[in-house]
């Protein structure tokens, strides 16, 4: 997104590094892109992490991209607020363009050198678009409250904290009217976000700790 602001802090600089040591296990003999997803409520730091993620990676000699979900909102950030307050059933995973995100990974993973996405132009409440180049990139990470839905993923990292711990980080962000209604948006995501810590394979716990997570099969 352009325009966006991010307050990269040493918890997500340490928090990164355990995460790019836990994934650098699983990089060995790849023929494509790994793709690592990011998830969490509004306010968690998926976009903080995703960024010092990497800058982790490429100090390891592991070049890497990040892919926004906020680009990727059918309308852009004040038409999408004004579209919630005409009806509050507009919140949810139906507000992004998961199938083009999706598609946008399956190009990755299938060797394209470059991809065409939608770029939000913040201030100027407009999508645009962005060609990203890809070419040599060992690992894209997509990060964004939903991200944990999309299909073409090899490793689903989930940011363990609530809309209720993440205020002040919202509020530093200024991103979005602090209000009532907005309490309610994010109790809404709440209710949907919370099932999808079920997903991850990688759990950021509240603390910022990072703890990688066995399934039973």
């Amino acid at each position: 997104m352009h325009g966006d602001k991010l307050i990269i802090e040493p918890h997500h600089r340490e928090a990164a590094a355990n995460l790019a040591s836990l994934l650098n296990k699983r990089l060995s003999d790849r023929d494509a892109p790994m793709i690592v997803s990011i998830g969490g409520e509004s306010g968690s730091g998926k976009s903080e992490l995703a960024a010092a993620l990497a800058d982790e990676l490429q100090a390891r000699g592991v070049p890497a991209l990040v892919i926004q979900q906020d680009d990727y909102f059918i309308h852009p950030p004040k038409t999408n607020d004004r579209k919630r307050r005409e009806g509050i059933d507009w919140v949810g995973p139906q507000e992004v363009r998961l199938d083009l995100l999706d598609a946008n990974l399956k190009a990755l993973i299938d060797g394209a050198e470059a991809i065409v996405k939608p770029l939000v132009f913040y201030s100027e409440d407009r999508i645009g678009e962005e060609r990203l180049s890809t070419e040599g990139v060992e690992v894209v990470i997509a990060e964004g409250t939903y991200t944990s839905l999309l299909r073409n993923v090899d490793v689903r990292v989930f940011i363990d904290r609530t809309f209720r711990d993440t205020r002040g980080a919202r509020a530093g962000r200024a991103r979005e009217i602090q209000d009532g209604f907005l309490d309610r948006v994010l109790e809404i995501e709440h209710g949907i976000i919370s099932r999808h810590r079920d997903h991850a394979d990688i759990l950021i716990e509240a603390d910022y700790s990072v703890k990688e997570l066995v399934h039973k099969t």
